[in-house]
């Protein structure tokens, strides 16, 4: 299966790759819905991560919200693994067109990939409510920059992550783009996601192209009209594929 998956990328031209939390995990990040991620995680605030990762929580507990935020969501000692790091090396031959992805921590990037469409954010950038002025990652985890552990502007508004929290709708601009690129891509590797969270799952119709993969540990929905379906850890995929060291 590595050598057909191979075939395909060597004649692809405009490869589009959508992932979600299964490439990250992969770099320690927990995920949502497996046994070990988020949903299942033992914790001392007595609600669920939806309603805590909700705007309306965000609006009414700032405190416990950044508690919870920082806590869970934000990993700042994460890496790029090889997934991340042949991805990347695909765009740098010229193959790869885009990264869709759903995952909020930014490695993608960190990896060298240049145009990268994140569906739901990144904990990279935050903006302040009330004068728009925005502020990397570092600066909402000093604590000197918090009031009880809510970032402040300096202009004394409580800054936001920009993440789309339960309750908000994605980023048109963002969305566009990436439908754009998986409706002109010859080839659609989908990649750590099991295609159960709409409405970025439904995303896959879009593409009309030559060959459609599917990465992911289990099944999922698009596994039927794959060409190629690989139930193996993505970056082992992607990394024995492209000859990225380990």
């Amino acid at each position: 299966m590595y050598e057909e998956l191979k075939e395909i990328l060597d004649k692809a031209q405009r490869i589009v790759f959508f992932g979600g939390a299964g490439v990250s995990t992969e770099s320690g990040v927990p995920d949502f819905r497996s046994e070990n991620g988020l949903y299942h995680a033992q914790h001392n605030y007595g609600r669920s991560p939806e309603e805590m990762l909700s705007i309306d929580f965000f609006d009414s507990d700032p405190v416990t919200f950044f508690d919870y935020y920082k806590k869970n969501l934000i990993a700042t000692w994460a890496k790029p693994n090889r997934a991340h790091k042949a991805l990347a090396k695909l765009e740098e031959q010229g193959k790869l067109s885009a990264v869709v992805t759903q995952n909020i921590d930014g490695l993608h990037q960190l990896a060298g990939s240049k145009r990268v469409y994140e569906l739901h954010g990144s904990v990279h950038r935050n903006t302040c409510l009330r004068c728009r002025k925005k502020y990397g990652l570092d600066y909402i985890l000093d604590e000197a920059n918090c009031e009880n552990g809510v970032p402040k502007c300096s202009c004394g508004g409580v800054i936001k992550p920009d993440v789309v929290l339960y309750g908000e709708m994605l980023d048109d601009t963002c969305i566009r783009g990436a439908v754009n690129a998986i409706s002109d891509a010859d080839v659609l590797i989908i990649g750590g996601t099991s295609l159960v969270v709409y409405p970025a799952a439904g995303f896959v119709h879009y593409f009309h192209g030559d060959k459609l993969v599917i990465l992911n540990k289990s099944e999922t929905a698009a596994d039927a009209r794959a060409d190629l379906v690989i139930h193996d850890p993505i970056g082992e995929v992607l990394g024995e594929c492209l000859n990225i060291a380990e």
